[in-house]
């Protein structure tokens, strides 16, 4: 339990100097927060960790590019390639251009898997509050791909291609795409809250040797979750502008 306590300890702090503030705030829109030291909930407070490490590391790792790429450079420009590589597999040639939204998603998801294994913090993915809102990103950013790419007429294949099977194939459609972001946060987070969970239930044991071959299993899990989560980003996103080529043939 060394771990969560430790864990509980960062929050408190940072509740003491963020949390007023942030309570003050929410009065002004009508929020009546009841402990202003604890405005913030713990997840939260790792998302913002997660996203000041993010934003630091790219930034330092996109500095100066040269011609000939320096280790930092080489490490970044393979990171951009597998987004692409997936994103082409899956979409095609087009697909290059949600890599930075693909990419932002996936590195602050590995982020976010990976700073539980530090101790003292926790892993914000495995509340299902934070895989829920990395999915519905995914989820509206797909459809709104769909419809920038062929307009209303996304929407037909809702439908499906008989019309006389359409009012059979929209419920079915509807409850197939709403669907998807439910299981895209709740893989994640189940993993995640086991994974969490184990680790400190071994660390409650013995606190110093026996977690670490699960913490290796754990890298491990948070590399693959984070693959499963882009990869299923990629072919969602494929679906939804796929029909446009089905369209014009």
């Amino acid at each position: 339990m060394e771990g969560l306590e430790r864990s509980l300890w960062i929050v408190e702090a940072f509740n003491r100097v963020f949390g007023p503030p942030v309570a003050a705030a929410l009065g002004l829109v009508g929020v009546k927060v009841p402990d202003p030291l604890h405005a913030i909930p713990d997840y939260l407070v790792m998302v913002f960790f997660v996203t000041v490490f993010v934003v630091v590391l790219l930034g330092l790792v996109s500095r100066r590019p040269a011609l000939v790429p320096s280790r930092r450079q080489s490490v970044a420009e393979m990171i951009v390639q597998l987004f692409e590589g997936l994103l082409v597999d899956s979409v095609g040639p087009e697909g290059r251009k949600y890599v930075p939204v693909i990419g932002t998603v996936g590195i602050f998801i590995f982020g976010c898997n990976m700073i539980g294994l530090i101790p003292g913090f926790m892993s914000p993915t495995s509340k299902l509050n934070v895989t829920l809102g990395c999915a519905l990103v995914v989820f509206f950013y797909y459809h709104a791909q769909g419809v920038k790419a062929q307009g209303l007429k996304y929407f037909k294949h809702f439908l499906g291609p008989i019309p006389a099977l359409a009012p059979l194939m929209l419920p079915i459609e509807i409850i197939s795409h709403f669907s998807r972001p439910v299981s895209l946060s709740m893989r994640l987070f189940c993993n995640i809250f086991a994974e969490e969970l184990l680790i400190v239930i071994m660390a409650s044991i013995i606190p110093f040797f026996l977690p670490l071959p699960f913490m290796a299993v754990a890298i491990f899990t948070a590399l693959i979750q984070s693959f499963v989560f882009v990869l299923l980003s990629c072919i969602y996103i494929a679906g939804a502008v796929a029909h446009e080529e089905e369209h014009s043939t």
